[in-house]
């Protein structure tokens, strides 16, 4: 069976290029264009890794990512936050909310997927 990754961005762009890349490399992908519709998708299914944006409308991406970690099914799935900033106080913040990894836009989508493909071995 295909891991899952959840691609977290409210860029419709951004998503379509991640799905490629993933779905080329053989994962099985799911959307969402902020955190308040990513948490909704987490409702008990195995999902192999997240891949989110920190700045979104509705629910930012730090937020998500202390209430996905709140959720017992998804307090050790690897989060990676992909995002513009890249202030070292914002890495901190993500890492103490519970992002396993970092990556900074623009990320080549092929650098992305072997990330993820590390974190979900």
């Amino acid at each position: 069976m295909n891991k899952m990754v959840l691609l977290v961005d409210d860029s419709s762009t951004v998503r379509q290029v991640m799905r490629f890349a993933f779905e080329h490399a053989g994962f099985s992908v799911t959307e969402a264009d902020n955190g308040e519709a990513a948490l909704a998708i987490l409702d008990g299914r195995k999902i192999g890794a997240v891949v989110c944006d920190i700045a979104m409308p509705k629910l930012d991406g730090l937020t998500f990512l202390k209430s996905m970690r709140g959720l017992r099914d998804y307090r050790f799935t690897p989060v990676v936050m992909l995002t513009t900033e890249s202030r070292a106080n914002r890495k901190q913040e993500a890492k103490e909310s519970g992002a396993t990894a970092w990556a900074t836009k623009p990320c080549p989508p092929s650098e992305l997927v072997s990330l993820v493909q590390r974190l979900t071995v």
